[in-house]
């Protein structure tokens, strides 16, 4: 990124990624360019053919990270352009690892932390015998 913005030598105020007239891309357009790189990609990552990545797909996953990394819902809620943190919270319940690092965080002294996994099914019945 830091040899893109070298390269292209604009003002802080110009866009990241400017059309050929040097104006912001257009929703349409930033759609079309994610889909193609989304097919490409799907040939190394055949999972990513069957997901629609969108605009907002790429903004969800880039909030969901920044909380991973930890960045503070402020900081966060600020870089998206939210008017209130509240609306950053949402990232905050859709991120799996953060509420299991949460749950690690109060596991009482002396067990192991992690998810509880149930015995084989198969192996309860013959115990029970």
């Amino acid at each position: 990124m830091k040899v893109w913005l070298t390269e292209r030598a604009g003002q802080p105020t110009d866009p990241l990624f400017p059309t050929r007239q040097g104006t912001r891309l257009s929703h349409d357009a930033l759609e079309r360019r994610i889909a193609k790189h989304a097919s490409t990609a799907s040939h190394a990552c055949p999972s990513l053919q069957n997901k629609k990545i969108t605009p907002h797909t790429l903004r969800h996953t880039a909030a969901v990270r920044l909380l991973q990394a930890p960045v503070d819902t402020a900081t966060i809620a600020l870089w998206l352009g939210h008017e209130r943190d509240q609306t950053t919270q949402t990232y905050l319940h859709a991120d799996l690892t953060i509420k299991q690092r949460a749950i690690d965080r109060t596991t009482p002294p002396g067990t192991k932390p992690g998810r509880y996994r149930p015995a084989d099914p198969l192996l309860a019945f013959l115990e029970d015998l």
